[in-house]
């Protein structure tokens, strides 16, 4: 228990229930989803909830069955409810955050722009926190202020209702042409669908490439896939593995490890893998495309301008990308060949532009 994080969640609750409601279809809030996504995370040690609850009758109970302990803020004739609600969770999360040393975690759980102060202020406490909010009612001011950050649809247990469908006149009987065209477009729909799904994995493929191929230029040594899942955290709080399918981060690592793009080895912690990028195989053979390429598209003089020479490279191979190699741009990744001795990277003042040359294999 001495290890596990300390939590305090803070709700801004009207924000929450509201953003549910009117983002997605009526959805009654449910706070279980929230509570079983933080038990993953650490101890909760404090919930709170502000609100006037006199316009959540039913809420009040489904939270203080869950120990959530309510804090009331009443509306008042002439002043702003909304206001008093925010100073109030603002006020009571700084000063518990000088009060309770253990507590190593805030939850802030809202939408609204105006707590990005609020997050401010408790990481330079050197507290870690993790925002939850409804996806279409958060500013996007706050994510990026946080450490990682949840969307309540998206989490496990969240059952998000159909989207209702407009009475329409009825409509004329379709042609046989129609007909035909329409059964064409509802199958191409699944097929585009997979398609997005896979530029997804091949995004993400690059991202954790990059990410580690960074790592190991600053810091040197072995990156472990905890510190490589916080890095991904930082640079992006709403990264989570599930988006893409994978239930968990180890499982998203074994599978870019079938496709060469990281390799994986025993970890000073079990559970905990050290990742690396492969050393050869696909970056030889990278660059053995990338000099074929070049020695075809060489001109009169010998050399290829680095402008649209990517475009070409996927041409002969659609899968190419630099990022799934650890390297940041093309531009790198033709240094890197030069460097190898595949090709001479020269600037060219005349061209305004990088001129390629292909060297002897």
């Amino acid at each position: 228990m001495d290890h596990e994080d300390r939590i305090a969640l803070f709700l801004d609750y009207e924000n929450l229930a509201l953003g549910a409601r009117d983002h997605r279809g009526g959805m009654a809030f449910d706070f279980r989803p929230i509570a079983d996504a933080l038990a993953e995370r650490g101890r909760v040690v404090v919930r709170r909830a502000y609100a006037d609850w006199s316009y959540f009758d039913e809420d009040r109970r489904m939270l203080t069955r869950s120990h959530v302990e309510l804090i009331e803020i009443p509306q008042r004739m002439g002043a702003s409810r909304k206001n008093a609600a925010d100073i109030k969770m603002a006020v009571d999360a700084v000063e518990l955050a000088f009060e309770r040393d253990y507590i190593s975690t805030f939850v802030i759980c809202t939408g609204d722009s105006d707590f990005t102060p609020l997050v401010h202020k408790l990481r330079e406490l050197n507290k870690r926190v993790i925002g939850v909010g409804v996806e279409k009612s958060t500013s996007a001011l706050l994510p990026p202020a946080c450490d990682e950050f949840l969307y309540y649809d998206r989490l496990e247990g969240v059952d998000i209702p159909p989207t209702r469908a407009r009475r329409a006149r009825p409509a004329r009987v379709p042609s046989p042409q129609q007909v035909e065209q329409e059964q064409v477009e509802q199958e191409a729909e699944p097929q585009a669908a997979v398609e997005e799904g896979v530029r997804d994995v091949d995004t993400l493929a690059g991202l954790v490439a990059q990410t580690v191929a960074g790592l190991q230029g600053s810091s040197g040594g072995e990156v472990t896939a905890s510190t490589l899942k916080r890095t991904l955290l930082r640079k992006d709080p709403t990264f989570s593995e599930s988006d893409y399918g994978f239930r968990t981060f180890g499982e998203l690592l074994r599978h870019l490890a079938k496709q060469n793009v990281v390799e994986l080895a025993e970890g000073p912690a079990k559970g905990d893998p050290e990742v690396s990028l492969p050393e050869h195989g696909d970056r030889e053979e990278a660059f053995g495309l990338l000099r074929a390429v070049v020695q075809d598209l060489a001109g009169a003089d010998g050399a290829a301008a680095l402008s649209g020479l990517k475009n070409q490279l996927r041409r002969a191979r659609p899968d190419f990308s630099e990022k799934k190699l650890g390297y940041r741009s093309f531009l790198q990744f033709c240094k890197a060949a030069a460097t190898s001795g595949v090709v001479h990277l020269e600037w060219n003042a005349d061209a305004d532009d990088y001129l390629l040359t292909p060297q002897a294999s």
